[in-house]
This record gives structure tokens, sequence and C-alpha cells, in this order.
């Protein structure tokens, strides 16, 4: 099913949002993470914890799943589909890969920081779990998808070969397409 005009343009703007947010959190969160690894300072590197928890709670994770239920949203309902296009294949698989690492690594975010918040020893903070590594991977991860979805390289999957291929069939037979947008 396609989606009428003004609908796609909503959703659109609403996975937009959520994708660019989704990397402006990732940039905060980094910034924060640079300074856990960097401070020698106890209360700054308790406050960056807590700050990342707060973080990656609120920001990431929801903007995350925004950005990957719209994006679903946006492949069924244009011409572009889910299958169809290595681009978007590859897109929602890297956002899925992503928001599973993620879900993963705020569990010990939360361990982290609530371990930071209640902690005054210098060497049990310096003893936790660096994010570091997954902060650097989510960016760069993000940002692929961004470039992919701005860039769009060609190419059809077997999957939308064989769309194609059974779209001009029913055209030349007169028949409407599946991707007619109804009234």
């Amino acid at each position: 099913m396609i989606l009428r005009p003004w609908l796609r343009k909503c959703v659109l703007a609403i996975h937009l949002s959520c994708s660019v947010g989704w990397l402006g959190a990732v940039v905060a969160y980094l910034a924060l993470d640079l300074t856990v690894a960097t401070s020698d300072t106890a209360h700054v590197v308790r406050a960056a914890w807590i700050s990342m928890a707060l973080v990656a709670s609120y920001a990431i994770v929801p903007l995350a799943l925004g950005a990957l239920l719209t994006g679903v949203a946006m492949g069924l309902g244009t011409k572009w589909g889910l299958f169809r296009h290595w681009w978007v294949l590859i897109s929602l698989l890297l956002t899925v890969l992503a928001i599973l690492v993620l879900l993963s690594e705020a569990g010990v975010i939360s361990r982290s920081a609530a371990v930071a918040a209640t902690s005054t020893r210098w060497a049990e903070l310096r003893s936790l779990p660096p994010t570091l590594p997954h902060s650097v991977g989510g960016l760069l991860v993000v940002l692929v998808i961004q470039v992919m979805n701005v860039y769009k390289p060609a190419g059809l999957t077997p999957y939308g070969w064989r769309k194609v291929k059974e779209e001009r069939t029913r055209r030349e037979r007169g028949v409407p397409t599946s991707r007619t947008p109804g009234r």
C-alpha cells in the first residue's frame, strides 16, 4: 500500500527527525564518553557516567526505535519497499544491528552509572567498563546509514528484480500494479 502524499510527508518528517536526533544524541554521548576516558577528576567522571545513562535511556534508545519504526513505515508505504533495493535492506539490517547492540550496551551503561552515582573511590570509577568503542562504532554505523539514505546507491535485490518483472508483466496485460495508489 502506497501512503498518500500528505501521510508520506508526515512519516518522512518524523523519520528524519528521529534519525538526525539519533545521530545528535550519539555525538552528545560520545562527548561524555570521551570525558570518562580522559578525565582524572572523580566528580567529573561520576557526572559523565550519570549523564551518559540519561542520554542513552531518554534520547538514544527512543530515537533509534523511532527511526526504525518510521523507516519500516516508509519502506512499506513507498515505492522503495523494504526488500527491493540493496540500500534499503542494508540500512534496515544495520539499524536493527545497531539497536540490538545499543540495547545490550544500555544495561552496561545503567549499571555503570548506578555504581558511579554511589561510588566515592577513584579506583572503582576507573574500573567501570569502557563504552568508547561502542560509541565510536555506533556513530560510524549511524553515519553509514545516513549516507546510504541520502545517496541511495543503485541496485535491486533478487526479490526487487522479480517484483519489477511481475509489474512489467501486469502492465503488458493491462492489469493495474499493486503499487498503484488507490482513491
